[in-house]
């Protein structure tokens, strides 16, 4: 069995981006998938082995779990099943956020001394 996701461990670029997705509330995996797409202003595109295989594993690892299937009155008639954060997935997404800005901070300092 994979190793349970910890909160300090650094996210796959695919898994950050769902996690954003999904932070806003639920969604189904094309809604994900467009939503990454607009958040990364096109960078980050996810194909569907890429983006169920991560939220396979989130789910294994507590960050998302599916809430209920329903259709998207935006798309067709099909029922779909929509993801939603866990509490767990709303702490991994603000330690991320948390070491981004670290990232952020260190290298800015850096950029104004000249390092």
């Amino acid at each position: 069995m994979a190793p349970k996701t910890t909160a300090q461990a650094p996210l796959t670029p695919a898994v950050l981006h769902i996690l954003l997705a999904l932070s806003t509330g639920e969604r189904h995996g094309y809604g994900i998938m467009k939503q990454a797409e607009a958040d990364s202003q096109g960078k980050v595109t996810m194909g569907p082995g890429t983006l169920y295989g991560s939220i396979k594993r989130m789910m294994e690892a507590g960050l998302i779990r599916e809430c209920d299937k329903r259709v998207d009155p935006e798309m067709d008639d099909e029922r779909r099943i929509y993801y939603k954060l866990t509490g767990a997935g709303r702490a991994a997404l603000a330690a991320e956020l948390m070491r981004y800005r670290g990232v952020v901070e260190v290298a800015e300092g850096r950029l104004a001394h000249g390092h």
